[in-house]
């Protein structure tokens, strides 16, 4: 008898560089594990330019030297290097399913229409609560700025964004 296998949940964090994205990612990530639930993360290198590699490296030797993609797996340990002209959002969503995940969590893509949490740090962010779609949570650094949403700080934030999570991996449709 075939395994169907079950399509993770897909939610994006979202907000301009250096308004804690990686960090409410990490608490995210341990509170699901916490409740028994696998996680993988689709960052967008947004900063311009290929991310760094250790050019010494085997894997970075092989795809140099033509090859698709190396897969090195030690320990454990299986790291994927792969590289294209453009990598689409889903040829990397196909990638990180074949891990069969719970969750992928996707770090950053803005404009894409999942679910999303967006973190507002100053006055200009605001703008993307206009510009974006499927909005579920907003976290706020200042206070001041707090329109619907929670202080990033506040833990009940935190709670509401993996209840709602939870509830979506395990297939329930209620929102925020």
């Amino acid at each position: 008898m075939a395994m169907v296998k079950k399509t993770p949940f897909i939610f994006q964090i979202v907000g301009y560089q250096n308004s804690g994205k990686t960090t409410l990612i990490e608490q995210v990530i341990r509170r699901l594990k916490e409740n028994g639930k696998r996680t993988v993360v689709i960052k967008h290198h947004g900063h311009g330019g290929m991310p760094s590699l250790d050019e010494d490296k085997d894997s970075f030797r092989h795809v140099k030297a033509g090859a698709a993609a190396s897969l090195i797996e030690g320990d454990g340990r299986l790291i994927l290097h792969a590289e294209q002209q453009d990598w689409s959002l889903d040829e990397k969503i196909a990638m990180a399913t074949c891990l069969n995940p719970d969750l992928i969590l996707l770090e950053g893509h803005k404009y894409e229409e999942f679910p999303k949490a967006v973190l507002i740090r100053k006055d200009d962010d605001l703008q993307l609560l206009h510009d974006l779609s499927n909005i579920k949570i907003q976290f706020y650094w200042d206070k001041k700025l707090q329109m619907n949403g929670f202080y990033i700080k506040d833990q009940a934030g935190m709670e509401c964004l993996v209840s709602y999570l939870l509830n979506e991996i395990e297939g329930g449709k209620t929102g925020l």
